[in-house]
């Protein structure tokens, strides 16, 4: 038998390559870009169809957009917030300090004063006399600067500020959290915002609102240029839409507004007006009767008696009760409460 050699050759199998063919993408491009980078779009977009053409309306940008602007409002008024919050509880240290340091300055004018009316004749009362003339001569001076001002009513105001702020705070972090704002709200929201801005004024000097206006004016905080939205609204495809609004709710709701003209802005404006009439007076009173101790002391000697003594020591003794009466009771403040109450009701 023949011998057969079985020879076996290996050859070394080749990797296998695979080719990745890019898919036709079967999403619109809108879609595609609305999708792209884990951004969802939530709106739904609509088809305008213009003849045979159909046309993708999508208002992811401007949702966006409208996102990102709302979101900065809102960081500027959690900075506003704070500022008028710390600047009432600095304003209230002001007319807490102010008030202690003129009295004691009043007072201890009016004690000089009282001192020198005792003593007898041939006594030196030099000293005195120029240490009560100056002390009522600063009271004086920081009185009209207190009064101008009206520390108390400030603090009302940042007041009024800081609770305003954090009603608008929380109504664009509703906004925010329900999603899908629109241009309109980031409009409004920013109108409030300047207009609280103008309605109260952080800085003093040239922007300060009318401490002694002629008479009580409500105080107004919001927009003035809001649109007014009318009964019917209408859609786009031309129909009109009802608001809710019917005649009879409008009826009383008219009714409701008649009640609070007669009632709460009259009882308000009334109230607001009186106590801005005391605050007049006192007002002028305290610089006034710090005045005449500081005139009375100025004349304080042995040759006029003890009647300059005397009645600068009095007037003193009545300026630190006016004082006392107008700042510690801040009237100031009660006046300005009743003016954003009444501007509250309107």
């Amino acid at each position: 038998p023949s011998k057969q050699i079985h020879a076996a050759i290996s050859v070394p199998k080749l990797p296998s390559i695979r080719f990745s063919v890019p898919k036709v993408p079967t999403k619109s491009l809108p879609v595609e870009l609305n999708t792209r980078d884990g951004f969802v779009n939530t709106i739904p977009f609509e088809k305008n169809v213009i003849g045979s053409e159909t046309r993708p309306v999508q208002e992811s940008s401007s949702v966006a957009m409208a996102t990102v602007q709302l979101y900065a409002i809102l960081e500027s008024v959690v900075d506003r917030v704070e500022i008028h919050n710390n600047v009432g509880q600095q304003r209230e240290n002001w007319n807490a300090l102010l008030l202690n340091s003129i009295n004691m300055i009043t007072l201890t004018a009016a004690t000089m004063a009282g001192v020198t009316a005792t003593g007898g004749a041939g006594i030196s009362v030099l000293g005195l006399k120029l240490a009560s003339t100056l002390l009522f001569s600063a009271a004086t001076g920081m009185l009209v600067m207190m009064n101008k001002i009206q520390p108390s009513q400030l603090v009302e105001e940042q007041r009024n500020a800081t609770r305003l702020f954090k009603q608008l705070q929380g109504q664009i972090e509703t906004l925010l959290a329900i999603g899908s704002p629109s241009r309109e709200e980031v409009k409004d929201a920013m109108e409030k915002v300047l207009a609280l801005d103008k309605a109260y004024p952080l800085p003093l000097l040239g922007v300060m609102l009318e401490k002694f206006p002629e008479s009580l004016e409500p105080a107004v905080w919001w927009p003035k240029t809001q649109t007014q939205k009318t009964n019917k609204q209408k859609h786009s495809n031309g129909k009109e839409e009802s608001n809710g609004w019917t005649e009879e709710l409008e009826l009383e709701m008219r009714q409701v507004v008649e009640v609070i003209k007669r009632k709460d802005s009259e009882d308000y404006e009334r109230l607001g007006n009186k106590a801005l009439k005391m605050n007049k007076v006192l007002a002028a009173s305290g610089p006034l009767l710090t005045g005449i101790a500081a005139l009375g002391s100025a004349f304080m000697g042995p040759s006029n008696g003890p009647w300059a003594a005397i009645m600068a020591a009095v007037a003193g003794a009545l300026a630190s009760a006016v004082n006392t009466f107008e700042h510690g009771g801040q009237v100031g403040m009660v006046f300005e409460m009743y003016r954003n109450n009444a501007g509250f009701f309107k």
